[in-house]
Formats: C-alpha cells, sequence, structure tokens
C-alpha cells in the first residue's frame, strides 16, 4: 500500500508528521517504512560501517533503530526504538539481533555497556535531545555514530550539542544527513 495510505489519520483525515508528541506516528507508517527510507538509510550505513572499527565482538547499540536497517551488523547487535510496529519489522530483518520497545532518552543498560552505539536519522525526534545523546554517551565505551537530518529545524542545535558531548567527532556531510563519527 502506498506511503500516503498510511500518513493519514482516518478520523480526522489529517496528515501524520513526526512532530506528532506521541510515538503513534511511526506506528502508522511501519509498514512504509522501508519504501520511504531503506536506499538513504543503506547509503549511511555503509559510510558507517567503513568508518567504525566492528568485528564479531562488538558489543553495538542502535538507538532508534527503525525497521532495523541500520541494525545489520556482523556482530552482537541491540537495537531499541519507541515504535512498537517498526520493531517487529527489525526482529524479521535482523533475527540475530535483540530489540526493545524503548526511549533513548531513558536508556535501560548499565554504563559503558556497548562498545560501539550508531543512531541514524533519529536524533532529531528525541523527546529531549540532549538527554537523548547524554545517554548515548554514558551507555558507550569507545565508537560512536551520529546522524541527524540536514533540514530539520533542530539541526543547528544537534550539531552544536555533539560537538559539545563528543568534542573529537568527525564530522561527515551526507545527502541529507550529517553524520558524526567517535572513535
Amino acid at each position: 500500500m502506498p506511503y500516503k495510505a498510511y500518513a493519514l489519520n482516518l478520523k480526522t483525515s489529517t496528515a501524520l508528521t513526526p512532530k506528532m508528541t506521541d510515538d503513534k506516528y511511526y506506528d502508522t507508517i511501519a509498514p512504509a517504512y522501508d519504501e520511504l527510507h531503506l536506499e538513504e538509510q543503506s547509503k549511511k550505513l555503509e559510510i558507517i560501517k567503513k568508518e567504525l572499527k566492528i568485528d564479531k565482538e562488538t558489543k553495538l547499540l542502535d538507538v532508534g533503530c527503525g525497521s532495523g536497517i541500520s541494525s545489520q551488523f556482523d556482530c552482537d547487535v541491540t537495537g531499541i526504538d519507541p515504535s512498537e510496529e517498526l520493531i517487529k519489522i527489525a526482529e524479521k530483518r535482523v533475527p540475530s539481533a535483540q530489540f526493545m520497545v524503548e526511549n533513548a532518552e531513558a536508556l535501560p543498560f548499565e554504563d559503558k555497556s556497548f562498545d560501539a552505539v550508531v543512531s541514524l536519522t533519529a536524533i532529531q525526534n528525541f523527546s529531549n535531545i540532549k538527554k537523548g545523546v547524554e545517554e548515548i554517551k554514558r551507555v558507550g565505551k569507545k565508537q560512536f555514530a551520529l546522524s541527524f537530518l540536514k533540514k530539520s529545524e533542530k539541526a543547528e542545535e544537534i550539531e552544536n550539542l555533539i560537538k559539545e558531548i563528543f568534542p573529537k567527532a568527525k564530522r561527515i556531510e551526507e545527502e541529507k544527513d550529517v553524520i558524526f563519527i567517535i572513535n
């Protein structure tokens, strides 16, 4: 079914947007998520895989994993996302990974639990961007890959925050995103 069928609130016939205060937007578009984002997310994932040093022993957290596109690493992967419907898709895409319905602002993991933490094009959707990025740093050890939409209203805020929290971050400008690599 085409994207527009999923992006309408049938009760009011109003378009849904990621700015909705609840997490239902992504639950609603989940069946069409890959049609919308597979190609662009896959390109970013390839860039990140070249930048990070990941091996089979690496313990990796994917924050805002969506449908699991960005969870496709050959290591011990845990993915979190607030959308139950996207998590269901991720579980089918990457059956070797563990997926959980959680929010970035309150990660249910001990400090320094993961060798690497990635978050592709999710930060601009966090309800509290600073808290989410601080949580990512808290649970990660040494490698991070963070991206956000260049066209986001919050792009400048996010970039400044990442530079503050990760002063040695390498900045990569991609077609639609800015990617920061920390290693």
